[in-house]
């Protein structure tokens, strides 16, 4: 087990020794996996609002998907990763997808659950006062549930943008990738540089942290704008 010292040097040296594009460089390795947890966050987070609105207005989307959406998070990533990237191969999708795709796959969750309880939040009087002023679905969503639903949302967002950094590196070690904290530690682990393998975990997590800080600066301004308060 390395000393701290020796991981915050080798951090340092990887960080700052080296330029951003070098293969050394843990920036260089980071924003490879930051670019594929961007992508999937956007990928699941679109597919779980979009699955979170038809079970809330279709009954039969509720009974019928919401257990298969349920059910799809048994499986345990490690095991359907490696899957994804064979089948998506085959068609020769390669790169950034798969990982992506990946990321997608264990975002969507948070997002879907999450945006079906804010937008079944509203009291019942608020959506028997939408309808007494002659409100259609439409103008229901936008006015009454998609404002009390943004909270849940964020809170998702947040979960979900973490746990899309995990989908991204999970997606790089079966890939054989050559970029990417995933591919750090696994060369690492191939060669057996712990002091490499710990900065790559240790930037991981200070990576997944900064995204979750930037979610909730990017929650406080919205709530903000729509008339929230913070105590």
């Amino acid at each position: 087990l390395p000393a701290p010292h020796q991981i915050i040097e080798d951090m340092n040296k990887s960080i700052f020794g080296h330029k951003v594009t070098s293969k050394r460089s843990l920036v260089y390795h980071g924003w490879v996996t930051i670019s594929s947890t961007l992508v999937g966050f956007g990928i699941g987070a679109l597919l779980g609002i979009l699955l979170a609105v038809g079970i809330v207005y279709i009954p039969t989307l509720n009974r019928s998907v919401m257990p298969w959406v349920i059910a799809s998070q048994t499986i345990p990533i490690l095991a359907i990763a490696p899957m994804i990237i064979v089948v998506l191969g085959a068609i020769g999708l390669t790169g950034l997808l798969p990982k992506a795709v990946i990321s997608a796959y264990l975002c969507f969750f948070p997002v879907t659950i999450g945006m079906v309880k804010g937008l079944r939040s509203p009291d019942p009087i608020h959506l028997d006062l939408m309808k007494t002023y002659c409100a259609n679905n439409t103008q229901t969503f936008s006015k009454l549930r998609w404002p009390a639903s943004t909270p849940f949302l964020f809170a998702s967002f947040k979960v979900s943008i973490a746990i899309s950094l995990v989908g991204a590196i999970v997606g790089e070690l079966p890939a054989g990738s050559r970029a990417g904290l995933g591919a750090r530690l696994l060369i690492g682990s191939y060669y057996g540089q712990t002091i490499q393998i710990w900065s790559a975990l240790i930037s991981a997590s200070l990576l997944a942290g900064t995204l979750v800080y930037l979610m909730t600066l990017l929650e406080r301004l919205t709530l903000r704008n729509m008339g929230g308060r913070f105590f």
